[in-house]
């Protein structure tokens, strides 16, 4: 099994590597002027595509194949503030040229629609702010000239005091998405609400890939991960599977993420999910980011039957 590794967002081995360029919707307020607010989140816009195509240029050089865009690419994209601004046609080289890049190096990329999209609230306001939010991350993947396949990482959402129900609003929801959404939409389990088991039956009701959080799961699990990993794998089809990592911050801050990820926090899963027979893609979740995927692959290389697959990759 070849297991190939990615991190979120920022790379520490780059210089000035955050794309997470950004201004506050009370700074934006004191230009007064439309053109002026919408020239400073262009010029935002384009220091953050241009730090993006930064850091898949050194991932290509690590052989790092999976990457998480940020969700502030874009500053303020679905902000009233913001409203006529098209931020796709300012940026069009630059969407162009990192989609071309990605597509080259035959990299594996993704993102994170943040906590505050919530597919299944029942206030129609969140609802349309979430909605909203969906069409700026698709939007995103478009621009880049990437075909539709799953590229966006969602929670469930919340329990609003009823899960079962809770549940059948998000599979409503997601049935009356358009196409363009609906096709790049993965689920995740969370680390309070929706197990792994209720997540892969809704995934498997709605017939899209389920991420695992192995960090998730054991803050709420529900299922025995060699009952249902076999099941979660089968979700992806043909496609490989993809799981988060992380390690807890501490013994009594245990859903926050540790600067590195502990590769016994991931060894006794990736034996595990040997026997599926399948490759694996992990993104690892860590504050150290590239440097915590570096060194846990580096970890993980040092116990019996793993062998180093490249800087960024291990084989089981």
């Amino acid at each position: 099994m070849r297991v190939r590794f990615g991190y979120v967002a920022i790379a520490l081995g780059v210089p000035e590597g955050s794309p997470n360029k950004t201004t506050t919707a009370k700074a934006l307020e004191k230009i007064a002027d439309w053109e002026g607010r919408i020239g400073r989140l262009r010029r935002l816009m384009t220091a953050n595509l241009e730090t993006t195509l930064r850091i898949l240029r050194y991932n290509a050089a690590h052989e790092v194949a999976l990457y998480r865009f940020t969700s502030k690419t874009v500053p303020l994209a679905t902000h009233p503030l913001a409203t006529g601004w098209d931020y796709i046609a300012d940026g069009q080289p630059l969407w162009r040229e990192i989609g071309d890049y990605v597509k080259l190096h035959g990299m594996r990329v993704s993102a994170h629609p943040d906590h505050y999209t919530l597919l299944n609230s029942p206030k129609p306001e969140v609802l349309a702010a979430s909605l909203a939010d969906l069409d700026y991350h698709a939007r995103m993947f478009e621009a880049m000239g990437l075909p539709p396949s799953p590229s966006l990482v969602l929670h469930v959402g919340g329990q609003y005091r009823e899960k079962a129900a809770a549940l059948r609003r998000f599979a409503e929801r997601f049935a009356a998405l358009p196409g363009r959404l609906a096709a790049r939409l993965m689920v995740e389990n969370d680390d309070k609400i929706f197990t792994a088991a209720e997540v892969l039956a809704l995934c498997e009701e709605l017939g899209r890939p389920m991420v695992l959080d192995i960090h998730h799961h054991r803050c709420n699990g529900g299922g025995e991960l060699a009952e249902v990993w076999p099941r979660i794998a089968a979700t992806w089809g043909g496609a490989t599977p993809k799981i988060h990592v992380s390690s807890p911050k501490s013994s009594k801050d245990i859903r926050a993420h540790a600067d590195y990820v502990a590769p016994e926090d991931l060894l006794p899963f990736l034996r595990l999910a040997r026997e599926t027979g399948r490759d694996l893609d992990v993104m690892v979740e860590a504050k150290m980011k590239d440097e915590a995927m570096f060194r846990l692959v580096a970890g993980l290389a040092e116990s019996p039957g793993v062998e180093r697959a490249g800087l960024a990759a291990v084989e089981l």
